[in-house]
C-alpha cells in the first residue's frame, strides 16, 4: 500500500516543516488602533469632557507658547489652547468623512448593483454581449477612475461653493467608482452560486431575488472597503481644509488647524506637528482595523 503526499497532507507538513497558513492575529497593534478610535470618537463626540476651553474665541493666554503641561499643545498665534482645537476640531474631520464615505458607498453600490444585475441574466452570470446599461456605468466609472482625487474634488467644490458639506459631498463623490466596481463584480459573482439558480427555479422574481440573495451576500466586501476609505476621506477633507475649501477660520478642523500654523513652522513647530500627529495616527488606526476586520472575514469565509 503506499501513500501519496499531498500538498494538503499533514505527514508533508511535518516532513517539509510547513503547515497550513493561518490568519493572522490582532495583536498588539489592532489593541492600541482601536485605543486610538475610541479616542477619537470620545473627542468628537463629548469634546467638551476631554477640552474645557473655548476653542474659537482667542483667550488671556499667550500666544505660541510651546507644549507644557498646562497646555498639552501649545498655544496658537492669537492665544487659543490648540489641544483643545484639536480635540473640538476631531468632530468636524469624522462628521465629514462619515458623510463622504456614506455618500460614497450608497451611490456606488447602487450602480454596481444596477449595472452587475442588467449584465447577469438567470443561468448564467454574464449576459451574453452585456447590457448597454452596464457598459454605461462602467465607462463613466472608468472616467472617474482616470481623474485624480484631488483633481476631481476640487472642481466638484468650484461648482458647489465652498464650505465643509460640499467639501464632504465632492470627496463623497471621488469614491463612488471604487464602490461601483466592487459591487458590480460581487454582484455578477453572486449571481452564478448555486442557491441563487434554485432561487430562479423556485419560482423567484428577478427584484426578489436581487433583494434577498444576491444583495445581502454582496454587502461585506463593500462594508470593508467602507472602513478602509474612511481614514482615506479624512486626509482628503484634511487637505481640502487645508487648501482653504472647507469650513471658514475660526471654526477647529484638522487641516484648518495646519493651515493656520504653516506660516509660524519655522519657530512655531507645534502648530503644525502636533495637529498633523493626530490626522496621522486616526488615519493609520482606522486603516489598520479595516485590514485586520477584512482578513478576518475572508479567513471565516
Amino acid at each position: 500500500m503506499t501513500t501519496t503526499l499531498t500538498s494538503k497532507s499533514p505527514l508533508r507538513s511535518r516532513l517539509t516543516g510547513r503547515s497550513r497558513p493561518r490568519p493572522r492575529k490582532a495583536g498588539w497593534g489592532a489593541v492600541v488602533s482601536g485605543l486610538i478610535v475610541v479616542i477619537a470618537l470620545a473627542w468628537a463626540l463629548v469634546p467638551g469632557l476631554f477640552a474645557s476651553g473655548d476653542p474659537v474665541n482667542s483667550g488671556s493666554t499667550a500666544p505660541l507658547l510651546p507644549p507644557s503641561t498646562e497646555h498639552w499643545f501649545g498655544t496658537d498665534a492669537v492665544g487659543r489652547d490648540l489641544y483643545t482645537r484639536v480635540v473640538w476640531g476631531t468632530r468636524q474631520s469624522l462628521l465629514g468623512a462619515l458623510v463622504a464615505v456614506l455618500l460614497g458607498m450608497i451611490i456606488g453600490t447602487l450602480l454596481g448593483v444596477i449595472a452587475g444585475s442588467s449584465r447577469a441574466r438567470r443561468g448564467s452570470s454574464t449576459g451574453a454581449k452585456g447590457s448597454w446599461v452596464d457598459t454605461l456605468i462602467m465607462r463613466i466609472v472608468d472616467v472617474l477612475l482616470a481623474i485624480p482625487a484631488l483633481l476631481l474634488s476640487l472642481s466638484v467644490i468650484i461648482v458647489l461653493g465652498y464650505g465643509s458639506i460640499n467639501a464632504a459631498i465632492a470627496v463623497g463623490i471621488t469614491n463612488v467608482a471604487m464602490f461601483a466596481r466592487l459591487a458590480r463584480s460581487e454582484v455578477l459573482g453572486v449571481a452564478s452560486s448555486d442557491y441563487v439558480e434554485a432561487a430562479y427555479a423556485s419560482g423567484g422574481t428577478r427584484a426578489s431575488v436581487l433583494w434577498r440573495h444576491v444583495l445581502p451576500n454582496s454587502l461585506t466586501p463593500v462594508l470593508a472597503l467602507a472602513a478602509l476609505q474612511f481614514g482615506s476621506a479624512i486626509l482628503q477633507l484634511s487637505a481640502l481644509s487645508f487648501l482653504g475649501y472647507g469650513a471658514p477660520p475660526p471654526t477647529p478642523e484638522w487641516g484648518l488647524i495646519i493651515a493656520e500654523g504653516r506660516d509660524f513652522i519655522a519657530t512655531s513647530w507645534w502648530l503644525t506637528v502636533l495637529p498633523g500627529l493626530a490626522i496621522v495616527l486616526v488615519v493609520l488606526a482606522t486603516n489598520h482595523l479595516s485590514t485586520v476586520l477584512r482578513d478576518r472575514e475572508g479567513a471565516r469565509s
